[in-house]
Parts: C-alpha cells; structure tokens; sequence
C-alpha cells in the first residue's frame, strides 16, 4: 500500500506498498530471516501503487532521509516499560518518538474525523511521516471532501486501502445493502473495514491510531499511550510484530477540538452538523443533547457492541463486573461505581420495581431510568438526569433508578420495555402501565417537556 511520505522541509509520496493478497506476495520465510530489513522490503510488490499527481511528488518515499530502525521487534514487556515512561508525555512527545523509533515502518491511520489531530501533531515534529486510510465505499460525501482538503492542506497524499470488490459483492448479493441494520455491523466492518487494515498493517512494524480513553468509556477506558498490538500482525507475522501508539489516548475531546482550532487545522464539515464520531454514511448519526458522542455510531445496537473490529483488543469485557442481581448500588461489583448518586433519586430494587409496575392508582406520578453503570451512555446522560431529579424534588413526581443489567437484563425486556441503555419510564398516577421515553435527547429541557406533558 503506498503511503503519504512529508517533512518539514520536503514533501514527497511513495508508491512503496504495504502490503499484499496471499495471492500476490510469494516469500520464503527462511530467506526473509535471514535478509535485512532492506532487503525484505524489495520481496514485497506494490499494492495499488497510484501514479505520481504533479512533478513535485518524488516517486520514492525511501529516497528521504530516515532514522534508521532496529532489525528485530522488541518484546511486549520493553515496550510495556516504554508506555509507562511516556504515560505523563504530550501527544507531541509521544508521537515524536514513534516516528524517530520507527522511520518508513510506521504510519498515521486517518478516519477522517477529528483525529486529523495526528497528522498536525506528525507535521510539527518535522520528521518525514506516512497517512494511510480506508476507503469502505460507504463514506458520507462530506468525508470525501476533507481527504483533500486535508491534502492540500498538509501538502500530502493519503493512499487508500480497499475492500475486496468480489468480498463485498458476495455480501451485497447474499444479503443486501443494509443486512447491518438486521443482524449488527460486525460482517460488513469485516469485509469492508477489518480485512483490509490486516492488509496494510502486514507492511508496517508499528502503527498510529487517534484512540481516546474518553471516547468510550466501556470499551476504551485503558488504553495505553504504547502497546504490542494484541489483534493484528506487522510485518515480520505473529505475535508481537506489530506496535500501536496511541498518542492521545490520556487526552480529552474538549482539549483535541481546543488543539485544532488553535493550530486553524481542516476538519470535516459533518462536526458542524452534531456528528462527532465519524464513520461509513449508514452507521453514524448526529448526536443529540446529553447523548455520548459514540452513541451516534452503530446507534440500533447495545452499547457494548459498538466498535468495528479495528480496536477489538482494547475492548474492556464488563460482562463478569456486573453480572450481580443490579439491585441497585449496594449490590453493584466494585468494579464498577454506581451512578445517578442524589438524595432526590430513588434507588429501586426488583421488588420494588415490581410492586411500582402493578399499581393502578399511585400518590405520585413516577420518573424511572434502567441503567447499567458500565454503559458509557448513562453515563453521559448521568448529569442531566441528576439535575432533572433535583428540579422536581417537592414538585409532585418520583424520580427513580433502576439497574436493568445482569440477572434484571431478561426482566426488564419481558416486563420494562427495555431495548437498549438507557431507558427512560414514566409512570402515571392512574395507569399500571408505563410510558416509555420517546426521544434519545437527553438534556434537562427535553426530559422535563416528556414529564411535563404527561403528569
């Protein structure tokens, strides 16, 4: 795969590939042990290597002068020493020492989003850098638009990895266009997303990703600044032959979109129009007030569900830290902390959710949520449900919590209406059977408009 090769004093592009096909690349294991590095890179043939655009692009990325690398992949345990010792460092330090530790080995991965970030951190380091993206054929025309800009901006080429046409087809054929929205995004994330990242990353020792602890809490939230790649493989193949740095993962969006507007960088026109996370045009969405900005991703699924593949190994599994009874804080794992903490909130048991869901007649109208303290997406609505709580308080309505994962998973579907977390509940005062909130905004004014409409 051919790479975007700059420098601060010289921009060039190379038609150098990363990889192949297991159709394509024909090398004895044996022979490659025992070549140097150099050398390796000859046995491997160019995959869509693109013609130069203007006389300006040197047809050569290793014509650059580069730092050298070291011939063998150092083991798990240096580079778990490495991420403690850069785990205070700025994203600027962070990615200076990847590009200087790994010369033309290592490459930017550019969504499209806001991790442009990346490449604007790359470029004040002043060492030559590579941009690589995945084009899933499915982008919003928008994400189209700021690659170039992004281009003319930065003065590079982004080279593009593709999905396997026949894949694709047999996919499309057998099951439609839209078979995500039925049976989850897993497949075509494989065959559009996944297949072809394993493919680039066969070329490269080590690779830059734009992962936030903050961006997912439930799937995300240990993320170090550098780690041995526990999913995909570099270029020597097995285990512990690729590394993925993660220059801002100990940094917050807020900070990101502060870095971006100050250093007047492009971004892509969709952040204006409420989306955040930004992927293929059928699966990403604008986010609503007091919603995660990864809930506007993959937005029919259970929030656990929500990565493509890409980051798989940083998913954090939750299952076992709250699989209690989820009656309420008293019984949650110490794993994982409870929210919507308010003396203005009530805790909720099983029993007293039932006893609540049986009364024809109630003294007071009720407001419920079923929540999972792990899911990212109470999380971030946690704020403005308190807040809500507090209005209320003394104002003739009950506002309610109660834990709908775990063992109270099966209930709340059959009995609570749940489909995903969280789930807002009304509860009139002369009806046993709930109301269930409509809308996935949720900030203070749209929950109080729902409840001020049915009490």
């Amino acid at each position: 795969m051919a790479l975007a090769v700059t420098s601060s004093n010289s921009i060039s592009s190379s038609s150098f590939a990363l990889t192949s096909s297991s159709n394509d690349i024909k090398v004895d294991r044996a022979h490659v042990a025992s070549t140097s590095l150099s050398q390796r890179r000859s046995l491997v043939r160019p995959l869509n290597a693109e013609p130069k655009r203007n006389d300006s692009v040197v047809p050569l990325a290793a014509t650059l002068a580069t730092p050298e690398v070291a011939e063998k992949v150092e083991g798990e345990e240096d580079f778990e020493q490495f991420a403690k010792e850069l785990e205070n460092a700025s994203p600027l330090e962070i990615m200076d020492r990847a590009l200087e530790k790994f010369g033309n080995d290592i490459a930017i991965a550019f969504s499209g989003a806001e991790d442009v970030a990346l490449i604007e951190y790359a470029h004040l380091t002043g060492r030559p850098f590579r941009v690589f993206s995945l084009d899933t054929g499915r982008l919003n025309p928008e994400t189209y638009r700021f690659f170039d800009e992004v281009e003319k901006h930065f003065g590079i080429r982004i080279e593009y990895m593709f999905p396997d046409a026949v894949e694709v087809q047999a996919l499309v054929r057998s099951k439609g266009l839209f078979s995500f929205y039925e049976d989850g995004h897993q497949e075509c994330c494989r065959v559009r997303k996944v297949r072809p990242l394993r493919r680039a990353l066969k070329g490269l020792r080590a690779w830059i990703t734009g992962q936030r602890k903050d961006q997912s809490p439930g799937t995300r939230s240990e993320i170090p600044v550098v780690q041995v790649d526990p999913v995909f493989e570099g270029l020597e193949g097995g285990v512990g032959s690729l590394v993925k740095w993660n220059p801002v993962a100990n940094v917050k969006g807020n900070d990101i979109w502060n870095f971006l507007r100050t250093m007047d960088v492009p971004i892509n026109s969709l952040h204006t129009q409420g989306y955040i996370s930004i992927g293929c045009e059928p699966c990403t969405r604008p986010v609503l007030p007091g919603q995660h900005e990864r809930e506007g991703r993959w937005w029919w699924e259970d929030a656990k569900a929500k990565e493509c593949g890409l980051h798989k190994g940083n998913i954090k599994q939750e299952d076992a830290a709250v699989n209690g009874n989820g009656n309420g804080a008293g019984n949650a794992s110490e794993a994982v902390a409870d929210i919507f903490n308010s003396q203005n909130l009530v805790t909720l048991n099983r029993t007293g959710m039932e006893n609540l869901a049986r009364l024809d007649h109630r003294q007071e109208p009720w407001l419920v949520v079923l929540y999972a303290p792990w899911c990212q997406f109470c999380q971030a609505m946690e704020g403005s449900y308190v807040e809500l709580a507090d209005k209320l308080a003394g104002n003739g309505v009950k506002v309610g919590k109660f834990r709908a994962d775990g063992d109270q998973k099966e209930y709340a579907k059959q009995k609570l209406q749940l489909g995903s977390f969280p789930t807002i509940l009304f509860f009139p005062k002369h009806s046993s059977k709930p109301i269930k909130y409509p809308s996935e905004k949720r900030d203070v004014d749209s929950l109080m408009a729902f409840v001020d409409a049915l009490r």
